[in-house]
């Protein structure tokens, strides 16, 4: 029997508090055709637990995984070698049952390591602080945008065409129902726009400037000229950076002018798993703008004994203060996988992820070298570290789902990031990580060279 503690009364009584006609009222932003009309088709309306398992093992024989397959995905997420080393601590149970101090001062463990994960994140990115970590990097980008408005007092946000799409996504959906009802602005450039074009619809306006480093594309832009741009204008910049071990060949966003550097964690300690959990990274060169930066932050204390100690400094989040003073009320704070991430970066140190970086970008290379020389294939990028863009004679989408089926993940199509169009239904974007053999960019190279000459044949 069902448990619904509310009557008929409750939900009508909330209802008009809220000034809805129905609980429907409340969906009403989700497609009709969206809706079910019955229980989903297909799905037994019960079965045995080993049933389940059996059907389930089943589905799961569907996917090919990272690890059965000459890979080559990347676009946010990364396949890395993550020690296992990391799960064996993060599994330990002073850490595994730990998910947030809500009482901060007992979790001394807790709040130590968040500690340490704060100062690997601003040292990564150049910044002056950094936050306990976020939900993932989209929102994280989000939550940049927002602070930014709060600061410079404007709500005008410029998007560089290299953006990630689907954090231009989630950036537009936040825009629509972000608390205050404030009409945000956000014009976004196309995919193929330079910086001489970000910099010109810069104004007196802009609250924001926001660019990918590396972008989709694979490109690392000039962020100095477009920060000091920006500046200029008295607009902050916002970097927005999704493989963080680039920063282990690259300068530092903060240190190139960037004032929020905000990023996707998943490739340092986080596996794959198709699709999350994952790990918003957050920090800011200025610390006069501490006040306003979203999430937690964990700072370093003497006790009464005068003996190190760890303290929650600050919570500015909805579910600690009063709403009307929180700068979020999506900055959930993902410790298990910020504690993977501290993890794996203590055991790369500084001179190991210089080293990891530079592996990435020596197969890089190869695989540019080696794919250029395929017959309707060109690589577009003049700049890149470990992920850059083909094209190719032909529309990808269709041939990368043709060489999943033959064991081949060759990338991601630019159709599919791109789907209303923009120009780059040809564009492949491949990424290349130390997890790569040249044995695998050759399997990808022949792979490519039979696919294209079938088309060519056909």
């Amino acid at each position: 029997m069902r448990y619904l503690p509310l009557t008929d009364p409750d939900r009508g009584a909330m209802l008009e508090k809220i000034g809805a006609a129905s609980v429907d009222a409340l969906f009403a932003d989700v497609p009709a055709s969206h809706y079910l009309d019955g229980p989903v088709k297909g799905l037994p309306l019960h079965a045995s637990e080993m049933a389940v398992e059996k059907h389930m093992r089943q589905l799961s024989k569907q996917n090919l995984a990272a690890a059965d397959a000459a890979f080559f995905c990347g676009a946010g997420a990364y396949r890395h070698h993550v020690p296992a080393t990391v799960d064996h601590i993060i599994q330990r149970g002073e850490f595994l049952t730990a998910y947030t101090p809500y009482q901060p001062e007992i979790a001394q463990g807790t709040l130590q390591m968040l500690f340490e994960f704060q100062t690997q994140v601003a040292r990564l990115y150049g910044c002056a602080v950094a936050n306990a970590s976020m939900y993932d990097g989209s929102t994280a980008c989000w939550e940049a945008i927002v602070m930014a408005a709060r600061l410079t007092k404007r709500n005008r946000i410029l998007i560089g065409g290299g953006v990630h799409p689907h954090y231009v996504s989630v950036a537009q959906t936040m825009a629509r129902f972000t608390p205050g009802h404030v009409d945000y602005e956000l014009p976004v450039l196309a995919s193929d726009a330079g910086e001489d074009a970000l910099i010109a619809r810069m104004d007196e306006d802009t609250s924001c400037v926001v660019v990918q480093y590396p972008d989709i594309m694979g490109r690392i832009p000039d962020l100095q000229r477009i920060a000091d741009a920006a500046h200029e204008k008295g607009a902050l910049v916002i970097a927005v950076n999704t493989e963080p071990v680039a920063l282990g060949a690259l300068e530092a966003p903060g240190n190139l002018g960037a004032d929020i550097v905000v990023g996707e964690g998943q490739s340092i300690g986080v596996g794959l798993q198709f699709g999350g959990p994952y790990l918003g990274l957050f920090a800011i060169t200025n610390p006069k703008h501490v006040r306003q930066m979203p999430g937690r932050l964990c700072g370093e204390t003497r006790d009464a004994d005068g003996k190190r100690g760890f303290v929650l400094t600050l919570s500015t989040r909805e579910q600690h203060i009063r709403r009307e003073k929180a700068t979020s009320n999506i900055c959930t704070n993902s410790g298990l996988c910020a504690l993977a991430f501290s993890v794996h970066m203590t055991l790369l140190g500084e001179k190991g992820l210089t080293a990891l970086a530079a592996e990435n970008h020596r197969l890089a290379c190869l695989a540019a070298d080696r794919l250029e020389k395929v017959p309707g294939a060109k690589v577009l990028n003049d700049t890149f570290f470990n992920e850059f863009t083909l094209v190719l004679d032909t529309e990808t989408r269709p041939l990368v789902r043709d060489l999943a089926a033959r064991g081949v993940l060759a990338g991601v199509s630019l159709g599919r990031l791109f789907p209303d169009g923009d120009g780059r239904e040809n564009g492949l974007l491949v990424t290349i990580t130390e997890t790569n053999t040249e044995d695998d960019i050759e399997t990808l190279a022949k792979a490519l060279e039979g696919a294209l000459g079938e088309g060519e044949a056909a």
